[in-house]
């Protein structure tokens, strides 16, 4: 019975050390959502004004830009998947892996070969384990991203959108990653960066009330798109990172606080069979000195 008791209270020490670790990580994570939310409502309206711009030199215009005309027969994408560099969040990958595997799968079914671009270890090592080409990826920063980062990740992929298919570039440009929506609620979506879709940015501006201006363009339309795409992957790619973040931090805070609340639902029932063991060790030495007792008593009886 001693034996079962020290196994019980072993167990206790270790369930309360954990608990104490899943306190401290659900802490940071909590501290660190809140500076992720202030970069993410501080990027977006940037990217939101940017993408604005780039569709008014696009429609004000008749200029046919490579990164604004559709191909005619597109066969080749390229998609960028943000994932997390750590675990400990969750359905938080998982659910982006999901979102690419899907968004991957419909591209096929059109026909289009996928060139892969990842964010996060995670993603790397769930590519790596399926023995599927990578063409680039990039870990070590997605708990706290930066700009030039998001700069690093565009270079390549502008690059390949403004080469030949034939010699290994691509017509489109997507992107999967988690959205930011509140720390109870992130989803994880995909978007169309390139070609940028006039008509869907047109049609956004316009539920928000907004007037697309006329402009003159100096020196000329195509050279102002090749000054504002770029900056528009790129601060795309930027919110996008931020948002992911944001939404790993939130998923990580939530799977500690239920890791948390769990170890203390098992503290309570473990000190409880704990406490049932100690009962049943002091009731069977006192039963064991009250039968050793009698039989002393017994014994002395039967000598007189």
């Amino acid at each position: 019975m001693g034996a079962k008791l020290r196994v019980y209270k072993r167990r206790i020490r270790s369930v309360t050390a954990t608990k104490k670790i899943t306190k401290a990580m659900e802490m940071i994570a909590a501290s660190r959502v809140v500076k992720a939310q202030r970069q993410v409502a501080a990027s977006t309206p940037y990217a939101s004004e940017l993408t604005r711009a780039v569709t008014a030199v696009a429609t004000g215009s008749n200029t046919q830009h490579p990164l604004t005309t559709e191909a005619e027969q597109p066969s080749r994408a390229a998609l960028l998947l943000i994932t997390s560099d750590r675990g400990l969040a969750g359905g938080y990958s998982s659910n982006v892996l999901k979102a690419g595997e899907q968004l991957t799968e419909r591209l096929k079914a059109e026909g289009k070969e996928v060139d892969a671009y990842i964010v996060g270890r995670k993603g790397v090592s769930y590519y790596s384990f399926r023995e599927r080409k990578v063409v680039e990826s990039w870990t070590g920063f997605t708990d706290s991203p930066t700009y030039a980062d998001a700069k690093a990740i565009a270079a390549p992929l502008i690059e390949a959108v403004q080469r030949d298919t034939a010699e290994g570039g691509v017509d489109e440009l997507h992107i999967v990653f988690t959205e930011f929506i509140s720390m109870m609620t992130q989803t994880a979506l995909d978007d169309r960066l390139l070609p940028l879709s006039l008509d869907k940015a047109a049609d956004e501006s316009a539920k928000a009330g907004e007037i697309l201006p006329l402009f003159d363009f100096e020196p000329s339309a195509e050279d102002v798109l090749d000054a504002l795409l770029p900056r528009y992957v790129e601060s795309r790619i930027y919110n996008a990172l931020l948002q992911a973040a944001a939404s790993k931090h939130a998923a990580t805070r939530r799977a500690m606080k239920s890791a948390t609340d769990n170890a203390e639902e098992l503290i309570k029932s473990l000190s409880r069979l704990a406490n049932a063991a100690r009962q049943a060790e002091i009731t069977q030495e006192i039963s064991e000195i009250v039968g050793g007792a009698s039989a002393l008593a017994d014994a002395t009886a039967g000598s007189d």
